[in-house]
């Protein structure tokens, strides 16, 4: 794919939010935002008949993708796909129950089960890098897109326990009994995870996520072991440059990971998410760099229950969220603090549309009343 085949770019707000440069206001795009609390994006999934269905398909993909760009002035798309796409494409047998979370047909939980495991063809995975192209020239410069995966640690949660977990047993058992076993599934997954966002970049993503949704479980000291060293391979085997010739940020968000930001602070990375359990103005005061020097853009960090306040209140809480990130960085000669609006986790399939309309509208409007002092 040349860069010519895609439209330049109109609004790169939140792309230069990631590079650390000033902005006009706080870009802002929502984990999850092509989801079930959109009436659109589920009359879509009904004609897909199924959730891989739509995922697997590329113009049901580009479709979701797209709709909540129309209703709402995002500034980043991100690629409509599932974090656990990797394992299934390893033959682990994926499948979504309706009303229910994924399982895998197969799971990884002993020595036999983890010899079977490799870096899958990443041909198996070609209906999600259709779908980045498709989407991309979709898009048509209007906002760029962001590719994902799930982290090595994450996609083992899930392939060990075969489904999503209240206590994270066996996954703990395995990891504390075998920690051999685990070091070898999370080596084979980060090498997987790197081929397929590079192949997402190669496709024309403009930034890609890493979310180590599952990473807040774990113990300190098992944290750094067996989730931020393997986000830390994979981020070592990323591109660095796009299609367009752009670099490509790369952004990282552990839920639960707060109490672990100087850590996360070392990762080849430019952007950090946070969950709503941080305060922003702690988080820049620590890893967010002073205007000049080097530091980490961070993202979030609302709490996505908010959005079931009546807008008056959300409208408040968001300036809550953008004043504790403090005074932005205005200096367009240099780098410096950035924040980029999120919510700390995906949102609910139960938030009202309009909801959405005025937390985006706040986050705009407040933030540009910052700038202007």
């Amino acid at each position: 794919m040349t860069s010519t085949a895609f439209a330049p770019l109109h609004n790169d707000t939140f792309l230069r939010a990631c590079r650390r440069q000033a902005t006009d206001y706080t870009p802002l795009w929502l984990m999850r935002q092509a989801g079930r609390y959109l009436p659109e994006y589920k009359a879509t999934r009904a004609q897909a008949g199924s959730f891989m269905g739509l995922a697997t398909n590329v113009d049901y993909a580009t479709e979701v993708t797209l709709q909540p760009l129309e209703r709402f002035p995002l500034d980043a798309a991100i690629l409509f796909s599932d974090i656990l796409t990797v394992p299934d494409a390893m033959g682990l047998g994926l499948s979504f129950a309706e009303g229910e979370g994924p399982r895998f047909a197969q799971v990884v939980r002993d020595e036999a089960a983890v010899n079977q495991l490799a870096v899958p063809d990443m041909d198996k995975l070609r209906y999600v890098f259709d779908a980045v192209t498709s989407i991309r020239k979709a898009l048509n410069g209007r906002v760029p897109l962001i590719g994902f995966s799930g982290s090595p640690w994450t996609l083992a949660c899930y392939m060990v326990e075969g489904k999503g977990s209240d206590d994270y047993r066996r996954v703990k058992t395995l990891m504390y009994s075998r920690p051999d076993l685990m070091h070898r599934i999370l080596a084979i997954n980060a090498d997987s995870v790197a081929q397929y966002l590079n192949a997402q970049i190669d496709a024309g993503a403009q930034a890609v996520m890493i979310f180590d949704s599952w990473g807040g479980v774990l113990a300190d000291g098992a944290f750094q072991a067996f989730s931020l060293a393997y986000t830390a391979r994979v981020l070592a085997q990323l591109k660095r440059t796009g299609v367009d010739g752009q670099d490509v940020p790369r952004i990282v968000f552990t839920k639960g990971g707060a109490l672990w930001l100087d850590d996360m602070n070392g990762l080849d990375c430019e952007v950090l998410g946070l969950d709503w359990t941080a305060n922003l103005g702690k988080a820049r005061a620590l890893v967010g760099g002073a205007v000049g020097g080097p530091g980490k853009a961070l993202q979030g960090n609302i709490d996505p229950n908010v959005l079931f306040a009546p807008p008056a209140q959300i409208a408040t809480e968001v300036a809550r969220v953008l004043d504790s990130f403090g005074a932005p960085h205005t200096d367009k000669t240099t780098t410096g603090p950035t924040h980029i609006f999120n919510l700390g986790h995906g949102i609910s399939q139960f938030t009202p549309p309009e909801h959405v309309a005025a937390l985006v509208e706040a986050v705009h409007r407040h933030s540009r009343a910052q700038r202007q002092g």
